[in-house]
């Protein structure tokens, strides 16, 4: 069997080591942050969250899911949940907006099929 082969680098320690003229006396022992509120009289209300339309796209799912549209629109109505739930809230805005406009797809084709099934029923 062939031995196995050394490293050829010596590894680096984990930690970076301190130069010889400075001692652990010197450093500082904690970290003070002051923060700082804004004044309560150029405080503005937050702008509401953005919408994600999640239980309009679960009802387009499940009762109106033609072509997939209602699933998609549930889809990107999660993903913007997700998105809101991080901070993030434009690209949230962008997710809830899509998803709305699918369940809206979803909606007019779903009524067109019922007005078409209708007269040619009757």
């Amino acid at each position: 069997p062939r031995p196995r082969a050394r490293a050829m680098h010596k590894p680096l320690p984990p930690y970076e080591v301190l130069p010889a003229e400075v001692s652990m006396e010197e450093m500082p022992r904690s970290t003070t942050v002051m923060l700082e509120e804004p004044s309560s009289q150029s405080q503005s209300p937050p702008p509401p969250p953005p919408r994600d339309h999640l239980v309009w796209s679960l009802f387009t799912t499940l009762y109106g899911n033609f072509c997939c549209l209602g699933l998609l629109a549930f889809v990107f109505s999660v993903k913007s949940r997700d998105r809101k739930l991080l901070g993030d809230n434009s690209g949230a805005q962008s997710y809830g907006s899509t998803a709305k406009y699918l369940n809206i797809a979803a909606l007019v084709i779903n009524i067109v099929i019922v007005v078409i099934v209708v007269v040619v029923v009757a």
